[in-house]
């Protein structure tokens, strides 16, 4: 890896540099959890939760848009 660094002339990264942030995206872009955990390598989904869960996309916003949604419509 260090090789490979050095060659491309980029920032010093490790590979567990890039194992991590492809997870990263991934978790990000709102993949299932228990697939990015099988992709990793991890014994359960549990481990991959610990380390990504901040990365999970924000579905809050969505349950209160559509409770918001549903009482208007009630309320008319």
């Amino acid at each position: 890896m260090k090789r490979i660094v050095k060659t491309a002339k980029v920032p010093n990264i490790r590979f567990h540099d890039i194992r991590h942030t492809h997870a990263s995206i991934l978790m990000s872009a709102g993949v299932d959890f228990v697939k990015i955990s099988k992709r990793l390598g991890h014994a359960n989904p549990k481990i991959t939760l610990e380390f990504y869960a901040h990365l999970l996309p924000n579905k809050d916003c969505d349950i209160a848009d559509t409770f918001h949604q549903t009482i208007h419509s009630h309320a008319n």
